[in-house]
């Protein structure tokens, strides 16, 4: 260790050391867990993967689902407070003549966005959010507590964009959206095989490219089905 590393370990206050440690505490499980889940990690794992003994980390964090709450904790609020803002601005450009392929694409690209320039950390902690959604355990009540306001502030503007479309074809549309791009983020790897490496998982420019479009023509099919039907 050098002399200068050595210094400035010890200007560091406790309240940084702290600060420090659970940050490495919180991206180690956060990595793990994105790939094992959350029965497939225990504190042990975790404290071998930040090279502490397990003990440390009950001091900071009660069990295993209040260290899993506090990872979910740190993106989870600022990918919905990005993706609100997005939508309030894009209603508000729209001067009420929003469209489906305008609102989803603000939607999906703030995802996106943060995948593409967020790095590893946000690549991990959006597939964890891929995984929390599809646990129906305990899926909806945390991507409920999360997420709720800012699904149904855009399917408030797919109303507006759709104003002859039934309700409940607006709603399976944002079903069929959100399978989608929870696959995505999950990166399982799937495409790169079944398409021989011609697509890749971690693509999101791809992705981004032709997400919103296509969801669109779906949306627009369903709703446009439902009004021949009614005559």
């Amino acid at each position: 260790m050098s002399t200068e590393t050595k210094t400035k370990r010890k200007r560091q206050t406790k309240a940084e050391q702290r600060a420090e440690s659970i940050e490495q505490i919180l991206d180690t499980a956060e990595y793990l867990f994105s790939k094992r889940g959350f029965y497939g990690v225990t504190l042990k794992d975790v404290a071998k993967g930040v090279g502490v003994h397990h003990t440390l980390l009950n001091y900071y964090f009660a069990d295993k689902k209040a260290l899993f709450d506090a990872v979910f904790d740190r993106r989870a609020p600022v990918s919905s407070a990005r993706r609100m803002m997005a939508l309030d601005e894009y209603e508000k450009d729209a001067k009420g003549k929003p469209t489906v392929e305008g609102a989803l694409g603000v939607f999906l690209d703030t995802d996106f966005d943060l995948y593409i320039e967020g790095g590893d950390e946000w690549k991990n902690g959006l597939a964890l959010t891929a995984q929390v959604a599809n646990s129906p355990e305990w899926g909806p009540e945390i991507m409920g507590n999360y997420f709720d306001p800012v699904v149904l502030r855009l399917i408030e503007i797919l109303k507006k964009a759709l104003p002859d479309c039934p309700e409940e074809d607006i709603f399976w549309g944002y079903h069929f959206v959100s399978g989608a791009l929870m696959l995505t983020l999950a990166r399982t790897g799937r495409i790169d095989r079944l398409s021989d490496g011609l697509c890749k998982s971690d693509d999101f420019e791809a992705v981004r490219q032709r997400m919103a479009r296509f969801m669109t023509a779906g949306f627009h099919a369903i709703c446009e089905e439902r009004a021949r039907e009614r005559g």
